[in-house]
């Protein structure tokens, strides 16, 4: 064949002396040709000549866009924004398969004009009209033995094609996600330069934040598309130690900086964040939170009264029955600060158990104390008397200060509260961290749904007028995948956000160092993930279940990822990178407060008064402002012997009553939730108003 085209060259070539005609190059002469390529790297040395071969082909049949210089030297016009000029190709390696997302490549190993490349560098694959980028994750030495192969030694890599680089109708270059021109086989295979990356990566405008650098060259920064993130979700994983909170300190920070319209309610369970953002935002906690009883729907509620045990089934069914009628008994009048009592229908009035009005606990307790006085049987009064000693008690705890304020004057609050949890205005402070380390931790999960349910709520009834962005630390723990553990509520308050509240400007960021114990619906709803070091097998499982890339088999790299370095896959990032946060200044990098208060000097001496104030401080935690002592309770199960309180008390009121029958224990009364409540022992109202137990 190459003899063939040599004779024809020396008939016909003085019609092919035209410089700069780059459309005679169809034809041109071979000699020359074949003369350029002698002096190329020879890759597939002993590849046989057969008459039909790509490799051979390929190289006479050049593109309109290639042409020789002066010198008889292949050049190729490079996919470049910058500069218009020509150079040499630079291929080091040809494809030899091609499946529908991967390559497989072959380039010679060793020599002195030898391009390195291994696992996570960025390769170009020159298709017909594009530029196919891929990234290499597997190589190997192709062994020697074996016929047809070169003398010398070469190397296999499999090439995750991710996108590619084309020209517009105007000529400029662009790159897009996914693969249009696939390659064939004998393709020439090249490392881009700086010049593509840039192309590639380089996303910098209004609509972008700039995070880190990349890891394949820290000249570049990485650039996330902040709407794209945002508004689909997003979710960093890694296990603990990584840079894992000082990486969703850079990303908040830079989403504040890019879009201040929007609201961010982080929930932080470590006191972590408080200092990491100026004074941009405010910190909650029980010491400044109002959160109105009130507000809570009747399963938070419950919970609460419950201190996070199951509900007992005669009491929850008595409280479902007199919230209603409490809530329509407190209506103010108009245009008086006093109250009134109406003793109205709720069916009438339309307000159920879950409606946030305002009642008082007052009322509650008498509408409760009223149903005892008319039972003729008064054995059936331990019930009643158990269900308002354990209101009573949750209402003097201090350390419920924050809900049970003012319960008994009641008042509408609710538009307060509103604009001091979601920052309405914001008056400079566009965020809110809530610090959930000084919570009871029983009803840490009730919390927890109350404030990401009316997140969810105020942005279905307001239109999303006002985006909200909630971020949520250990998010494993409010939306576990084992549906036996956790609180109900709260998981289906973040699944509810995560499944539908991108329609109401209701945005969702997970945290958490434990991907495979999170609902793995909810990640499944993230866009935008983001893969710290993390070693556990379950955890890169879920995380590569949930990349929709063909770069999947990239997780295989997170197990050796350094500190403050991070795999970035999905809608926010141009390709699936490999890249490295920011490094914060030492005054906005999370740390937990109680942490670096303590004095880790062994050596120094315990100062005794030290002791006493603690101590002090301990009991002060759980006592009101008046005195209260209650022999025989202690330990960390202070409410869990409530029944007995109760049926002690009530005895000193019955006197003389005939013996009181005991009330039958409930099957899930004397269990403790794992982690929270389980949502499958409680009672929830029907539209008969009588209360069933979910199975």
């Amino acid at each position: 064949m190459l003899r063939r085209a040599r004779d024809t060259e020396m008939q016909h070539a003085e019609s092919f002396l035209a410089r700069n005609s780059a459309r005679a190059l169809l034809f041109l002469n071979h000699f020359r040709i074949r003369s350029a390529f002698a002096r190329l790297p020879r890759q597939l040395s002993e590849t046989p000549r057969l008459p039909i071969n790509r490799m051979v082909a390929r190289f006479c049949y050049l593109h309109a866009r290639d042409c020789l210089d002066d010198a008889g030297q292949i050049v190729e016009k490079r996919v470049n924004s910058e500069t218009d000029t020509l150079r040499p190709v630079d291929a080091f390696g040809r494809v030899l398969s091609v499946t529908g997302s991967q390559a497989q490549v072959r380039f010679p190993v060793g020599g002195a004009d030898d391009l390195r490349a291994t696992v996570g560098n960025f390769l170009g694959i020159r298709a017909d009209a594009a530029l196919v980028i891929g990234v290499i994750t597997k190589i190997a030495v192709e062994p020697k033995s074996g016929a047809g192969l070169a003398r010398e030694e070469f190397a296999v890599g499999a090439l995750d094609m991710l996108g590619e680089i084309k020209g517009n109708d105007g000529g400029e270059p662009f790159f897009q996600r996914g693969v249009t021109e696939y390659p064939m086989i004998g393709d020439a295979v090249s490392v881009i330069t700086q010049r593509e990356l840039k192309l590639i990566f380089d996303m910098s405008g209004p609509g972008t934040i700039d995070i880190g650098t990349l890891q394949q060259d820290q000249s570049i920064h990485a650039y996330i598309n902040v709407d794209d993130m945002v508004r689909k979700h997003f979710a960093v994983f890694g296990t603990t130690g990584v840079g894992k909170s000082s990486g969703v300190a850079v990303l908040v920070r830079q989403i504040l900086d890019a879009r201040p319209d929007l609201r961010v309610f982080l929930i932080d369970p470590h006191n972590e964040y408080g200092h990491c953002f100026d004074d941009r935002a405010q910190a909650m906690s029980p010491k400044n939170l109002k959160l109105p009883f009130w507000l809570f729907n009747f399963e938070e509620i419950v919970d609460v009264f419950f201190r996070g045990r199951p509900g007992v089934d005669e009491e929850v069914e008595i409280l479902s029955e007199v919230i209603p009628i409490a809530k329509v008994m407190f209506q103010p009048t108009n245009g008086a600060s006093t109250r009134r009592l109406v003793r109205n229908d709720p069916k009438s009035s339309g307000v159920t158990v879950d409606t946030p009005v305002p009642y008082r606990l007052e009322d509650l307790i008498r509408l409760i104390d009223e149903r005892m006085g008319k039972l003729e049987n008064r054995a059936m009064w331990a019930k009643y008397h158990r269900l308002i000693t354990r209101i009573e008690t949750a209402r003097n705890d201090p350390r419920y200060g924050f809900m049970f304020d003012n319960a008994n004057v009641g008042g509408d609050t609710m538009v307060e509260t509103l604009a001091t949890l979601f920052r309405l205005p914001p008056d400079g402070m566009p965020m809110t961290i809530m610090q959930l380390a000084g919570f009871p931790a029983e009803v840490v999960d009730s919390v927890v749904s109350v404030l990401l349910r009316m997140a969810f709520e105020f942005g279905l009834w307001s239109d999303g007028a006002f985006p909200l962005l909630c971020v949520c630390e250990e998010a494993h723990r409010y939306a576990p995948s084992d549906r036996t553990v956790g609180f109900g509520p709260t998981r289906k308050a973040v699944s509810r956000i995560a499944k539908e509240g991108r329609k109401y400007g209701v945005f969702l960021g997970l945290i958490t160092q434990r991907p495979a114990e999170l609902d793995a619906t909810i990640i499944s709803q993230c866009s935008t993930l983001f893969a710290m070091r993390m070693a556990n097998d379950r955890d890169q499982a879920i995380v590569r279940s949930a990349v929709s890339d063909a770069a999947g088999s990239l997780i295989g790299f997170v197990p050796s990822l350094g500190t403050r370095e991070v795999f970035a896959f999905g809608e926010g990032v141009a390709l699936p990178t490999r890249l490295r946060f920011k490094q914060l200044d030492a005054a906005y990098i999370p740390h937990s407060q109680a942490v670096t208060r303590a004095n880790m000097d062994s050596a120094k001496g315990v100062d005794v008064g030290f002791l006493v104030s603690v101590v002090e401080r301990w009991r002060g935690a759980t006592m009101s402002g008046q005195t209260r002592s209650r022999p025989g309770l202690g330990g960390d199960d202070e409410f869990g012997d409530l029944d007995m309180i109760a049926g002690s008390e009530f005895s000193k009121v019955a006197g003389a009553a005939p013996a009181l029958a005991p009330a039958a224990p409930s099957p899930v009364a004397s269990s403790i939730r794992k982690s929270a409540t389980n949502p499958e022992s409680f009672f929830f109202p029907v539209e008969d108003g009588k209360p069933r137990l979910r199975r």
